[in-house]
């Protein structure tokens, strides 16, 4: 259900590859959430970095909302960015397996798809 890598790249060099590797692969970056900052405001110390960028590939998400609106509930696919025990890691959950909970089999080509490029894209962040 959880994809996740890890890099030598702090998460704010993580960041800056992740942003390239999104636009390289046709995806849009929507919004980042940087859950220290977030929480900061709300005075609540975290130690943690943790970036989540919401992405999206329009063209996908209109295919997939065209069949079932409720599938709204499961976008944007996100992809976390945080350091752990002196690590930095990737992460994110399976388009096959979010969309696989709607039992609509006839998105498993385009969650199939998404997924693939999702990979493609966080492997090229973590090493490029």
């Amino acid at each position: 259900m959880l994809i996740k890598l890890t890099t030598e790249k702090t998460v704010t060099e993580l960041a800056t590859a992740l942003q390239a590797a999104v636009a390289a692969n046709h995806f849009g970056v929507m919004q980042v959430h940087d859950l220290k900052e977030t929480m900061a405001k709300k005075g609540i110390a975290f130690a943690h970095e943790c970036l989540i960028f919401e992405v999206c590939q329009p063209q996908q998400a209109k295919a997939v909302l065209d069949q079932d609106m409720s599938v709204s509930t499961a976008l944007p696919c996100r992809i976390s960015l945080y350091e752990e025990g002196g690590q930095t890691f990737l992460a994110t959950l399976k388009p096959t397996t979010l969309l696989g909970l709607f039992n609509i089999p006839r998105l498993a080509g385009i969650a199939e798809e998404v997924e693939r490029t999702i990979i493609k894209i966080m492997n090229e962040a973590a090493s490029g």
